[in-house]
């Protein structure tokens, strides 16, 4: 008899008892909205996998093309330009390292053009260690618009790779923003550039490159 009382004591408070109140889910009304193609750029740069990063890029020119070159393009050109060497992610429990990545990353930069572009290639050259990578760095700041500060960042992954093992390609694309940028300030040029250009034609290089290095030392005493 007393179970019987009991169990209907529960139910009597069960059922009197005011309801308990869902908790509401607030959706954000005013979440900014994107293009489809900013969406993709976005999804693919942080991806898993080579080919996904390459649509990204492959969006990312077309965006530029379209005269596009807002923040969310410059944000993924830095995460694919500076993967492998300052930003480190995992694929598979691997560090992911795509050179080829990177070299095209450095390409569109110079694609892109801007300010923000510049001072990412700039810190590209200062981690690189792919010489393809830094002659693609190099002549997409010289297609920019060399800046001293671009030079001297030139001028350094030149004389890093100068002691361990020169680079033609690079060697030759530093001369040519070397040239760029005397011709910007009517010849004058940092002593720290010129070290550079010597050394040039003293090292182990080849005829055209060392070529190259002694015509820049000959236009520069014509100023």
């Amino acid at each position: 008899m007393k179970t019987v009382y009991l169990l209907c004591t529960v139910l009597v408070v069960f059922l009197t008892a005011p309801p308990v109140p869902s908790q509401e889910i607030v959706i954000e009304e005013n979440y900014p909205l994107v293009t489809i193609e900013s969406f993709f750029i976005q999804e693919n740069s942080q991806a898993v996998g080579r080919n996904k990063k390459l649509e990204s890029l492959e969006y990312i020119r077309e965006a530029i093309g379209k005269g596009d070159k807002g923040s969310e393009i410059q944000t993924a050109l830095n995460k694919l330009a500076l993967e492998g060497v300052i930003n480190q992610t995992r694929e598979n429990g691997r560090l992911a390292n795509y050179p080829d990545i990177r070299t095209q990353a450095a390409i569109v930069l110079g694609e892109l053009g801007t300010p923000a572009a510049s001072d990412t290639l700039i810190r590209l050259l200062g981690v690189e260690y792919e010489p393809m990578v830094i002659t693609e760095a190099i002549q997409s700041l010289t297609k920019i618009g060399i800046t001293n500060k671009a030079g001297r960042a030139i001028s350094q992954a030149v004389n890093h790779f100068d002691m361990l093992l020169p680079d033609n390609r690079m060697a030759y694309a530093a001369l040519e923003a070397f040239d760029t940028l005397a011709k910007k300030n009517n010849g004058m040029m940092d002593p720290f550039i010129l070290k550079t250009v010597v050394r040039v034609t003293e090292g182990r290089y080849s005829g055209r490159v060392r070529a190259r290095a002694n015509r820049l030392i000959a236009d520069l005493r014509e100023y």
